[in-house]
């Protein structure tokens, strides 16, 4: 009988252990922000304004990386400068909009819970849990998802040789430690660029700045190709050949040979054979929404939300790379963008949305960049007929060119990019497109290029003055309020680490 209690006492105590080890490994917040990228920073802050600090079980951010949320588009900048580079705390989120600096001991502060280094391997949103991959179940009441992009890899492509000791990608702060220690295992050496975009080019302008000789690959006809039109292209093409930068078009890397893990020489699909004592790829990304595929309704290879950054299901929104929301400019036709200002603009708009304190989203697509000591901006879409302006010819033979590119759709302007303007004539042209500025006359447009936008931007300032009078115009106010916002974010962020230290070096946004 002693024994039979004796184990019926240790089948009990076993029981009480595996149900204090099944509530150790389960806990539930009301807010989960799913992602450790730029939008969850901006996402937490506007959080603390809107609501103040945290209390217990409120707001938890979940992220792979091991340290707090942080200005990605410094990896491609400031991180890679040759002297001085930029290194955390020094761009956690909110530095590029000149805001507040969120490290660790902010989100401490504020009552926020960071789950760092933390892997999320499953979702299950009609029970509002994730399980990560040490076996935790995290449940929440509003997910958040911000899990950005993941780079596409050589292996995606039936390529090969990611695992080399030189092959290098760009996503996050372990890809720019090994970069930068590549690039100074090989001075004078050469590097080989795969990729066109945005990646590829700010890569190259950072490779010239450490003394490393430039090939760029790709198969298009003309770099930037989802942006720039082939009159734009050639311009910056010749910009970078004149800083020792060799393109190659047309064309793709078929094979990389390898020596003792290291690439030794990339074979091209026409046969000729580059040496190459480092190889960077810059080929896409995609949206990390695999977490979600069958649960949430997706668009535009993302997760499809609503004017409020919701998705299918009312509990989840989904904000910057990974969101597909409705672009009132576009008719409400859903887009994903894959830039630094969209993952901020839609993170707080999440925020304001699930605290119920805000509309739908009006968002005017911007990007920017900068290369070198050029520094250009692009508002609106790049689709219809491109009507260019400027003399090209001329600006390169100057140190301060100034030219761009409307893009007209019906008559109206959709979209537009300038190289070298001033603040005033980037609110121009941004207002131009916001508008949808009428164009009678595309050779007048031609012609007079920023004339043009100034001053129809002066008429309508002029037409806003006798609307605030009369009661206020909400659509003027939205736009001065965007650019006004989208102007102090990209002259904080170009000036931020490397405006007077490197002007070398490119600026960008994603």
């Amino acid at each position: 009988m002693e024994d039979g209690e004796r184990t019926t006492r240790r089948g009990r105590q076993r029981g009480r252990e595996k149900q204090s080890k099944r509530i150790q490994m389960s806990r539930a917040f009301k807010y989960v922000i799913l992602g450790g990228g730029v939008a969850a920073g901006y996402a937490a802050l506007e959080f603390v304004r809107r609501r103040g600090d945290a209390t217990a079980g409120e707001l938890c951010i979940i992220s792979e990386e091991a340290v707090a949320p942080y200005e990605r588009p410094a990896l491609s900048k400031g991180y890679l400068l040759p002297e001085g580079g930029a290194r955390l705390p020094a761009f956690h989120t909110c530095a590029g909009a000149n805001d507040q600096l969120l490290t660790e001991d902010w989100y401490k502060e504020h009552g926020i819970e960071l789950m760092l280094g933390t892997k999320v391997v499953s979702a299950d949103v009609r029970r509002k849990t994730l399980l990560t991959s040490s076996g935790e179940v995290i449940s929440y009441t509003t997910l958040i998802v911000a899990t950005g992009a993941r780079v596409l890899k050589l292996e995606e492509f039936g390529g090969s040789g990611s695992d080399a000791e030189n092959v290098c990608y760009l996503r996050n702060i372990v890809d720019a430690d090994k970069l930068v220690r590549v690039m100074r295992s090989c001075p004078g050496g050469n590097a080989i660029v795969i990729g066109g975009g945005y990646i590829g080019m700010e890569c190259a302008a950072a490779l010239v700045a450490n003394k490393i000789k430039v090939t760029i690959v790709f198969p298009g006809k003309h770099c930037m190709g989802r942006l720039f039109t082939p009159k734009l292209a050639e311009f910056y093409e010749n910009y970078y050949t004149s800083k020792g930068v060799t393109f190659i078009k047309g064309t793709a890397v078929s094979s990389l040979e390898i020596s003792s893990g290291k690439v030794t020489t990339a074979i091209l699909r026409d046969g000729r054979r580059l040496p190459a004592d480092m190889v960077v790829v810059g080929i896409g990304a995609r949206a990390n929404t695999a977490l979600f595929e069958g649960q949430l309704a997706m668009d535009k290879g993302g997760i499809k939300v609503n004017g409020q950054m919701q998705a299918s299901d009312a509990s989840v929104y989904a904000v910057g790379d990974v969101a597909a929301f409705p672009v009132k400019l576009f008719a409400g036709e859903p887009r994903r963008f894959e830039h630094v200002d969209c993952a901020r603009r839609t993170a707080r708009h999440a925020v304001a949305a699930a605290l119920g304190a805000v509309g739908d989203i009006d968002y005017l697509p911007f990007f920017y960049s900068r290369v070198f000591a050029l520094s250009w901006r692009f508002y609106g879409d790049n689709a219809g007929e491109a009507v260019h302006f400027g003399d090209m010819d001329s600006a390169a033979a100057s140190s301060t060119p100034k030219f761009g590119a409307f893009w007209v759709i019906a008559g109206r302007v959709a979209g537009a990019f300038l190289e070298g303007g001033s603040p005033e004539e980037y609110e121009a042209i941004a207002h131009a497109v916001r508008r949808r500025a009428a164009v009678p006359d595309v050779a007048q447009l031609a012609r007079e290029g920023l004339a043009f936008v100034l001053r129809e931007g002066k008429s309508g300032a002029a037409q806003q003055r006798t609307g605030e009078r009369g009661g206020g115009d909400k659509s003027a106010y939205a736009w001065r309020a965007t650019v006004g916002v989208a102007a102090a974010v990209s002259v904080a962020a170009l000036a931020y680490w490397y405006a007077r230290k490197a002007p070398c070096l490119v600026r960008r946004g994603f």
